[in-house]
């Protein structure tokens, strides 16, 4: 298992300017996290964190690509991956509300926990169809969802139309005949 440490970054003991940390995700940091959906990955994030007065602005960007099944054949494929992030953290009592944009750490515990949100950052980047390439897919499943397809198809074609119907197509051809 992978140790989410890393990502827990101590704002309090950032020097003045600008800060860059680097990890590499694999398949350990997917499988850490709990209620994860992508499973697995390799992924490079670079982070560009600011500090300024009364603030910190965190910039992540991440390459590499993740593991997901495919939609058509359910066996994993690799999905490119290239996700941007923007934190902005600030120090203050734990009972204030987080603004929108704007993450409240605890000022006496100073460190901001970044796996989930990097975690989040990479789930949205995701597209919402991921398919093989074509002639990629597993072809058993494809000659069985063929397979399927056409039988339901010929099923479709076999059932007689309701006459309620045909009686409405032939109102409809004469009202365009006039």
């Amino acid at each position: 298992m992978c140790s989410l440490e890393q990502f827990k970054i101590d704002l309090k003991g950032l020097a003045e300017g600008e800060t860059t940390l680097e990890w590499n995700l694999d398949d350990r940091y997917f499988q850490t996290l709990e209620d994860a959906q992508v499973q697995g990955g390799a992924l490079h994030v670079s982070v560009s964190i600011r500090k300024a007065t009364g603030f910190y602005e965190l910039l992540f960007h991440t390459v590499g690509t993740v593991t997901i099944p495919c939609d058509r054949c359910l066996d994993d494929m690799q999905q490119p991956i290239v996700a941007d992030l923007r934190l902005v953290a600030t120090l203050g009592r734990e009972e204030t509300p987080d603004e929108d944009d704007v993450i409240v750490v605890d000022e006496h515990e100073g460190v901001l926990d970044t796996a989930w949100p990097l975690y989040e950052s990479i789930a949205l980047a995701v597209p919402i169809q991921h398919v093989h390439q074509p002639g990629d897919c597993n072809d058993a499943m494809m000659r069985k969802l063929k397979e399927l397809s056409a039988a339901r198809s010929s099923d479709a074609d076999a059932q007689a139309t309701d006459p309620r119907w045909d009686a409405l197509l032939k109102l409809k051809e004469t009202d365009n005949k006039k």
